[in-house]
């Protein structure tokens, strides 16, 4: 019997019944789409984030106080007083492999402008900040290097901060408004980044000189951090061993000899490329956990096939009897129910990769989540889904082939 004598015989079967058929499809389709859109949204938010890390500073550096003991207690973060303004120097005259160096203070508390106030942060900083974290003025100016030297009252807001302090519309610059009691004059408005991948807002803060954040906010004479920008993305772990070997030599910090240990480092080093393979490796992991939920519905649907078919056999025994009576050889019958399972598990495949491409969009409009579908998953669940289609059919067909066409004939 040849092989299009058997699509047609397939064909016919699968459509005397339709309801069943598709029952039997269903599976394979929940499971392709399942696979398809679970892997966009994997894959959607990796690049997310990517993106959102490269907006920042692909080649950013930042640097915090750590390891700080005292009696035998490791301090707060926010308590630890390891990093000087010696050591911002020390980083920004010695290091080759940087091209902008920033201090870091910052505090928390209420902007106040006439009867409008907003909760948000103040950061301490210096003119190269806008160049390690991509950032732009969008009205008015940044504040000077005299202005750091005077510790001039002077601030640069954040979009979300002038929406909230001044709801009308009108501009900022020039005005007076306070950080909890401290008044500052804004000098300019920092260009709208919206929202980052963690949801944070990244327009609700306000810049001012560091100097004027540590001697007039906070009363602190040490720095809460330092950011810096390498060279180029290659050269960061290099400017990294640079900024760790002129931190331990300005903190005293013992070498490792033959008799005593090396102090540990009271700073910590963490670079957006460090965090980006972090966040990188998270999401593959993510993904890879999503694909395999989805993908057990597709395991699911070949079970359903394997169950149908096995129904279908059992059904059509004497018409197995019939054929082979007649000269039909097993490998025909095998082939007629392999090619039915083979055509439901495509077709199911097909409508599968449809709906998911469409989930994947409605996800995407109506719960505003990042999509990316790539070439392969497609491939990949629809070549799946055929494999378990042809294999799940195996064993019913197996057995249609087996019969002994004397007793197929005589079932009832």
């Amino acid at each position: 019997m040849n092989t299009t004598n058997l699509f047609k015989i397939a064909l016919k079967a699968i459509a005397s019944n339709k309801l069943r058929s598709f029952l039997t499809a269903l599976g394979i389709i929940i499971g392709v789409a399942s696979v398809i859109a679970m892997l966009a949204i994997g894959q959607g938010s990796k690049r997310s984030i990517r993106k959102q890390i490269s907006e920042m500073g692909s080649n950013m550096i930042m640097i915090h106080p750590g390891a700080d003991m005292r009696g035998g207690v490791r301090l707060d973060a926010d308590e630890m007083q390891t990093l000087k303004l010696e050591d911002y120097e020390s980083i920004r005259n010695e290091a080759k492999y940087l091209t902008a160096v920033s201090p870091s203070v910052n505090s928390a508390g209420q902007f106040i402008y006439g009867n409008n106030n907003a909760p948000s942060s103040i950061y301490g900083v210096n003119e190269d900040y806008l160049t390690i974290q991509q950032r732009k003025v969008a009205d008015g100016e940044f504040f000077t290097e005299q202005d750091i030297k005077t510790a001039a009252k002077v601030c640069v807001l954040g979009q979300t901060v002038v929406d909230n302090l001044f709801p009308d519309g009108s501009s900022p610059i020039g005005r007076v408004v306070r950080f909890n009691s401290i008044p500052f004059r804004v000098v300019g408005v920092l260009k709208s980044k919206g929202y980052n991948s963690w949801g944070m807002d990244q327009d609700d803060m306000a810049l001012a000189p560091y100097t004027t954040v540590m001697k007039r906010i906070l009363a602190v004479t040490y720095l809460q951090g330092i950011n810096c920008s390498a060279v180029t993305e290659d050269a960061t772990d290099m400017a990294i061993e640079e900024i760790t070997e002129i931190l331990r030599k300005n903190h005293n910090l013992k070498e490792e000899t033959e008799t005593t240990e090396a102090d540990v480092d009271d700073f910590t080093i963490r670079s957006q490329e460090e965090i980006s393979s972090m966040m990188n490796s998270t999401m593959d992991l993510l993904t890879i956990l999503l694909g395999s939920v989805a993908g057990i519905s597709l395991i699911v649907g070949g079970i359903g096939i394997m169950n149908i078919m096995y129904v279908s056999v059992t059904e059509r025994t004497k018409e197995i009897g019939l054929r082979m009576s007649v000269g039909a050889r097993g490998i025909d019958i095998l082939s007629q129910f392999l090619i039915e399972a083979a055509i439901l598990s495509i077709a199911g495949g097909l409508i599968g990769v449809i709906l998911g491409i469409g989930a994947a969009y409605v996800i995407k409009v109506a719960a505003n989540m990042p999509i990316f579908i790539q070439w392969w998953s497609i491939v990949m669940s629809f070549g799946v889904c055929t494999f378990i289609g042809i294999f799940f059919g195996w064993y019913p067909a197996k057995k249609a082939a087996n019969m002994d066409p004397i007793e197929a004939i005589r079932y009832e």
